[in-house]
């Protein structure tokens, strides 16, 4: 069995696809591909495939990250040379790189997530203000309406930091590197509504990091 690490970009053209619909889409291109995936034991056996951390419907990104379990031993080129043209517009492959079978599953490795976030702004120094505001407070009691309920926690603490990165007529696109780990995972739009500001106008993850080793 082989394992590979795929670093790969999630474009405009899919945004608004699941991310069950997602893994279909890789499952279909490994199959028109030749490739042939290994499969889990148990009663419900199902491919390899994991994501680190499944975006939010209509969130592009440029650094996602899946690992593949292959029954054939594929060469980082072979894979990417077989798999490329068989992607949809959208979905783009950047770099593949093989990982020892034995090493911890991608989503016991990820820390942060990393956001650039358009909106609408007025002032830029008065939201940066606010940005360091936020940064500055110990504790950020916030809540938001889900399917279940209401949900209360602490956004604080999923905060590592806030930057404006550039504004321009009247659109700010704001930095942030929010965690993602086991113990909550921080959402762009919800620290944006903490900010006072609209809904965001685009949202792109620009980097995920793992816990080195």
């Amino acid at each position: 069995m082989n394992r590979l690490r795929i670093r790969f970009k999630r474009g405009e053209e899919i945004k608004f696809i699941s991310h069950l619909d997602l893994i279909r889409v890789w499952q279909r291109a490994f199959r028109r591909a030749g490739v042939v995936l290994a499969y889990s034991e148990g009663f419900n056996p199902h491919p390899r495939i994991s994501l680190a951390s499944p975006l939010a419907l209509g969130i592009t990104a440029d650094a996602e990250l899946m690992d593949v379990y292959t029954v054939q031993s594929l060469s980082n080129h072979a894979f990417t040379s077989m798999v490329a043209p068989q992607l949809p517009a959208g979905l783009s492959i950047s770099q593949v790189f093989a990982m020892p079978i034995e090493a911890p599953t991608l989503q016991a490795q990820i820390r942060f997530a990393e956001f650039e976030v358009r909106v609408l702004a007025n002032d830029p120094e008065l939201l940066k203000q606010k940005m360091a505001s936020m940064l500055a407070c110990e504790t950020f009691p916030w809540q938001h309406q889900r399917d279940t309920g209401i949900k209360s926690y602490d956004l604080r603490k999923l905060v590592d930091d806030l930057r404006l990165v550039s504004f321009e007529d009247g659109v700010a696109v704001l930095g942030m590197k929010l965690r993602c780990d086991s113990e909550g995972a921080g959402r762009p739009e919800q620290v944006v509504k903490a900010l006072g500001l609209d809904i965001p106008l685009s949202i792109n993850r620009t980097k995920l990091t793992l816990l080195a080793g």
